[in-house]
């Protein structure tokens, strides 16, 4: 289909960042918890046991310490979602209702779009497709819509999981999206439809009731159909193949829609198929996801633990696929969950179960039956082992080897307590075979490793003169910032910039988390009126006819200069609704007082204490909108480098402990000490930079009395230029607190 000739604009794009809520976007994906001012969460960009993922609501910023990923509410979703920036912008607009305008896009514009977007496009309408089939023609009626009530399915589950039926005839979604503008290109790749080598496309799937497979934010990115014949030469389920939007690896059905449940109920069940995750939903029971008939892999637990670190298993009486899904208990305890698992009455699955028994009576039977782990393997392999002592013993390996890839260690701890009660061995020996265990998996995953870099140097070698995480299609290690992944080598870079690279960070990180509050009254214009910290830095370095070398960080400083222009115009919209704010606040404590309180005289102590509450709010109110002005718009900015980097510049990972507030002890923070800071950050540059000119030339001196007959005039010239340095510097120095001026060497 012909992309979208049209873009988002400006004034909506403003109104998108200024309504997402980081915590609110987050939580679609993450399961936070309150952690002081911020909140805190598995990260999910990449596989860790340990919160790290920090979330600011009032920075609007989220971060993980140990990938670096993060970033505003737009960058999150692009991210997480692999969306453009456009994109993501259009799924907040709809997460928040925000009515999108738009404008023409260019030329270059319209070449930008992405592959995926039209993919998920025609996903989309394939899904609404089906709907319409099932529900619309005569064939989905009688058919498809025949056998979902013969499963007890209702309209609510239905319209939920967007259930559809495919029509038996070879082309009918093909010549249908066609019509609609999609190509056949588009089709093929999605897997909706098919192309032998000899021969023109066709449906893949067809007389089928289909099942949509959506992303954890609700995008269309597969289908699962089973056949309604009874033609064992038929397969049952057909489903899409892999494809660039779609690895089933890293997909769980339902998940999209059980999410919520999950983090309210603060657990996962796991089933394996679709209408057992439908019919367990549709009886109440929302906390409910499957793998789809797939093996349970290490993506999937992941998206999981995103959400909750307990899991109940759902397994119906059938022995032998109870003991096929094994190895899925041992991955998910290798990721730190805690695992149960439940055992169905014989003859039951989960969708019949739900289908036969009300939404208190699954609860309660979950509730009452579920096990842990331990005693279900216990039961489930001992009991075909009888009296044999080798069957026994190899039983008893396999519970020992689950206990072992536990990652915390108390929690094997208690566990192996527990296996030495229910089998009489000492704590001892299971505690060796643990450890033994262990090692095992540890030298075979290192020998896994040396063969996979082995064969890797053999198809990739390694290529000279080029940084390792730097190369084109290399992800960076964690320690690189993401700056260092896009600035020019430093090579390209103006001559010093690497000197005074870190005395430029720490001004531009002033100038991004304090430029738009006041300095105090001696950096106040002749008037009267405040300095702005930016105001101030950008005045300084103009005067002095200085710059910032790093070309990153001057294109960082010159954005914020340009959001700064529109603060008078939106520092005056919200004082005006701050005070609106006060005022309502106010208004409303003062009924309150007067309605409580017993005479005259407590209504104005009360009253006081309400004004000086409410004001010192509407205080508080206003300077932190002016402390998150410049950062709010810089990390939902449509340029990459520069969303990322000040990301990393201004989000910090430690915050004071405690102990430093004892006794009610006034710690001294950043914001109280900026008419020290910004001026001797701005002359901590200047001293590096004099430091830097005094140098070259001490450099180019020395080159000149090196050259027999030199020219003794210009030589007297730069030793003049040489001692104006060296004494300013020794003058910035004693400012600045340096003892003795010392030169570069």
């Amino acid at each position: 289909m012909e992309p979208r000739r049209t873009i988002i604009d400006r004034e909506t794009v403003q109104k998108i960042i200024d309504t997402a809520d980081i915590v609110e976007v987050v939580s679609d994906f993450v399961h936070l918890k309150r952690r002081g001012a911020n909140y805190i969460g598995l990260c999910p960009f990449h596989n860790e046991r340990t919160p790290s993922f920090s979330v600011s609501k009032s920075k609007g910023i989220c971060k993980c310490f140990s990938c670096g990923k993060g970033g505003s509410p737009v960058n999150f979703i692009m991210e997480h979602e692999q969306m453009t920036y456009w994109e993501a912008l259009r799924y907040l607009a709809k997460k928040y209702h925000i009515e999108i305008r738009e404008r023409e896009l260019s030329d270059e514009e319209r070449l930008a779009q992405t592959r995926r977007q039209t993919l998920l496009g025609v996903n989309e309408f394939a899904m609404k497709h089906f709907e319409k089939n099932l529900l619309e023609t005569a064939d989905g009626k009688e058919i498809g819509l025949s056998y979902f009530r013969e499963r007890g399915i209702n309209d609510w589950a239905i319209s939920r999981f967007h259930l559809g039926y495919s029509l038996d005839k070879r082309d009918d979604l093909l010549n249908a999206a066609k019509a609609e503008g999609y190509d056949e290109e588009a089709l093929i790749e999605t897997g909706l439809c098919m192309k032998p080598e000899q021969g023109t496309p066709r449906d893949r799937f067809r007389a089928r009731v289909m099942f949509p497979i959506f992303t954890i934010s609700g995008k269309v990115v597969a289908f699962g159909g089973r056949t309604l014949r009874k033609d064992k030469e038929v397969a049952k389920y057909v489903n899409s193949p892999e494809s660039s939007i779609y690895s089933k690896s890293h997909e769980l059905y339902g998940l999209y829609q059980a999410k919520q449940a999950i983090v309210k109920k603060e657990k996962c069940i796991l089933v394996e198929g679709y209408m057992d995750v439908i019919s367990m939903h549709q009886s109440g029971i929302e906390n409910v996801v499957a793998s789809s008939g797939t093996s349970l892999t290490e993506g999937q637990i992941r998206l999981i633990h995103r959400f909750t670190e307990n899991v109940t298993l759902i397994y119906d009486s059938d022995a032998a696929g109870i003991k096929a899904s094994m190895r899925g208990i041992d991955m998910l305890l290798a990721e730190g969950l805690s695992i149960k698992v439940l055992l169905l009455p014989e003859g039951d699955d989960p969708d019949s179960f739900a289908q036969s028994h009300s939404s208190s009576e699954v609860e309660r039977y979950i509730q009452e039956n579920e096990v842990d782990f331990l005693k279900f393997k216990t039961k489930i392999l001992l009991q075909d082992s009888g009296s044999d002592p080798i069957q026994r013993s190899k039983a008893i390996s396999n519970i020992v080897r689950s206990i072992s890839v536990i990652p915390d260690e108390i929690t094997r701890l208690v566990y192996i307590k527990e296996c030495s009660l229910s089998f009489g061995i000492e704590e001892r020996a299971l505690t060796r075979q643990v450890m033994r265990d262990i090692a095992a998996r540890r030298e075979q995953e290192a020998t896994a490793r040396k063969r996979a870099n082995a064969i890797g140097s053999i198809d990739n070698p390694p290529q000279a003169d080029e940084p390792h995480g730097d190369t084109p299609g290399t992800p960076a290690t964690p320690q690189q910032t993401p700056e260092k992944k896009e600035q020019a080598p430093a090579s390209a870079l103006p001559p010093h910039a690497a000197t005074v690279k870190p005395q430029e960070l720490a001004l531009l990180r002033l100038a991004l988390k304090f430029g738009m509050l006041d300095l105090g009254a001696d950096f106040a214009d002749a008037d009267g009126t405040p300095v702005k910290v930016i105001d101030f830095i950008n005045e300084d370095l103009t005067q002095d006819e200085m710059v910032f070398l790093n070309p990153l960080y001057a294109r960082i400083f010159q954005e914020a200069l340009a959001i700064r222009n529109n603060w008078d115009s939106e520092s005056a919209v919200h004082t005006q609704q701050a005070a609106a704010n006060r005022e309502a606040a106010l208004q409303a404590g003062i009924s309150d007082i007067q309605r409580q309180a017993s005479d005259l005289s407590e209504i104005k102590l009360l009253e006081q204490k309400l004004r000086t509450r409410v004001d010192a709010d509407y205080f508080a109110e206003l300077k932190e909108f002016a402390m998150n002005y410049l950062v709010r718009h810089l990390v939902s900015s449509p340029d990459d480098v520069i969303r990322r980097a000040v990301t990393d510049i201004v989000v910090e990972k430690h915050k004071l402990s405690k102990i430093y507030f004892k006794n009610n002890t006034k710690v001294e923070t950043e914001e109280d000490r900026l008419d020290d800071l910004v001026p001797r950050a701005l002359l901590t540059l200047k001293y590096d930079l004099t430091r830097c000119h005094f140098e070259d030339i001490r450099r180019e001196l020395a080159q000149l009395q090196a050259t027999p007959g030199y020219d003794f005039e210009r030589a007297i010239e730069l030793m003049t230029l040489q001692k104006k340095y060296q004494a300013l510097c020794s003058c910035i120095a004693e400012h600045i607190g340096e003892r003795v001026y010392e030169p570069l060497r």
